[in-house]
């Protein structure tokens, strides 16, 4: 009697073999391309609001000095932007601050969570009052922000040493 099933078609048992090499990509290598990614998103969005100091670890660029914000940045809050409830002036301070503070956290690994809840909440923000009409690109970052916040930042990170240390 031969029972025919799914798992002796070579095709299902094909697809179950890729499945599961997919399934042996170890979550911390997924966690830290995911890191990386997203702190190189902000940090570059980061990097057009200020002037004076311009670090790109990717070109090689680096000017290491007092940053400021560009002179367009506020106007840009101004006329484009229009974040409800805060100034242009404090919306712009606290858009570049955090475009670059949290990104250097989640790359580090270090808060990571939180780091991951704040660009979340500055995602959704945007997602809801500057460009709704960009929600692919703003769910891609949601998602990978989500994932970070959900699961944390693997072992490659400052969080998981701080953790194996306290266990």
């Amino acid at each position: 009697m031969n029972t025919h099933t799914e798992s002796q078609n070579p095709i299902a048992r094909l697809v179950g073999r890729i499945i599961q090499l997919f399934e042996m990509i170890p979550y911390s290598l997924i966690a830290f391309v995911a890191r990386f990614s997203i702190a190189a998103v902000f940090w570059k969005s980061g990097q057009t609001k200020v002037e004076g100091f311009a670090v790109d670890l990717v070109s090689g660029t680096f000017d290491i000095g007092l940053p400021h914000l560009a002179d367009s940045t506020i106007p840009l809050f101004a006329s484009e932007y229009k974040v409800p409830l805060l100034s242009p002036e404090i919306a712009a301070h606290l858009s570049a601050f955090g475009e670059h503070f949290f990104p250097v956290l989640i790359l580090l690994g270090f808060a990571t969570r939180f780091s991951a809840l704040g660009l979340f909440g500055m995602t959704l923000t945007i997602q809801l009052f500057v460009y709704p009409g960009a929600y692919p690109t703003h769910g891609t970052w949601m998602a990978i922000l989500l994932l970070l916040m959900a699961k944390g930042p693997g072992v490659f990170s400052i969080d998981h040493l701080i953790a194996k240390r306290y266990r």
